[in-house]
């Protein structure tokens, strides 16, 4: 399957105010389609309220952005249908008493319903068994990219999330979001509470990622030296519940 094309992302003085202040603010960015962008700040610098504002799902306040030619705030929801979102606590969160399987066949149907950033159903009815192969097929590409092996988990497909490691779970959330086959792929809390060479796993995952053709915009607290850096400072604050809130509330669960 051929990668999707990443989208550039740019931004200038950009900034967003919330009701206990400023988020984020006089932010920069300039990276090419299929880059790795990493959002680096202290917690509490507005790292989520910046990821969420860039794949339009949070209002900025101030200043100029653009994803993929489409300008901020004007085109948030053409940008939120090119993007989505894994590992975004109060967005993305995984159900730990679902297993690996019935996430993954939850997407893919809410993938067949809405469609997300997937070409548009053909006008023509197509046979279920075409249907399901591709779905499949999906998935299977979605795994791959994401670099979960559901043979080598306790219980394969059966799996409950509870029972998965840290990591393993980040990547059952990557393959949830590439269902949809965006554009632009957000990450939050890449590095949180793991050790350095869990910190170098995912980061070698989303290199591959964006090797792909998908821009890859990813939360940290430490940039790795080969990434396009963002960095949000040290003013702001970064509630990512509050963020969450606001992002579900205007675009949906996405």
């Amino acid at each position: 399957m051929d990668g999707p094309l990443g989208l550039a992302v740019t931004a200038r003085g950009f900034g967003l105010k919330g009701p206990r202040g400023w988020a984020f603010r006089g932010v920069s960015a300039d990276a090419e389609p299929g880059s790795l962008i990493a959002v680096e700040g202290p917690s509490g610098s507005g790292r989520t309220c910046l990821l969420l504002a860039l794949t339009g799902r949070m209002r900025p306040t101030e200043g100029l952005a653009a994803v993929g030619g489409l300008e901020l705030p004007k085109r948030m929801s053409a940008v939120r249908r090119r993007s989505a979102l894994a590992h975004v606590a109060g967005v993305t969160d995984l159900d730990p008493a679902l297993t690996v399987g019935e996430h993954l066949r939850e997407q893919a149907l809410l993938q067949r319903r809405f469609g997300g950033s997937l070409p548009r159903p053909r006008p023509w009815p197509r046979p279920r068994g075409e249907r399901t192969r591709e779905e499949r097929e999906r998935v299977d590409d979605a795994l791959a990219v994401a670099g979960l092996d559901l043979a080598a988990l306790p219980k394969a497909a059966r799996t409950a999330v509870r029972d998965l490691e840290r990591v393993e779970a980040l990547r059952l959330s990557l393959a949830l979001a590439l269902l949809g086959r965006p554009r632009l792929l957000g990450v939050d809390d890449t590095d949180l509470k793991l050790p350095p060479a869990g910190r170098a796993e995912v980061w070698a995952l989303l290199r591959s990622v964006a090797g792909t053709g998908t821009t890859v915009l990813a939360v940290c607290s430490e940039a790795p030296r080969d990434a396009v850096v963002v960095r949000t400072g040290t003013g702001g604050h970064d509630d990512a519940k509050e963020a969450a809130a606001d992002a579900l509330a205007g675009t949906g669960r996405s």
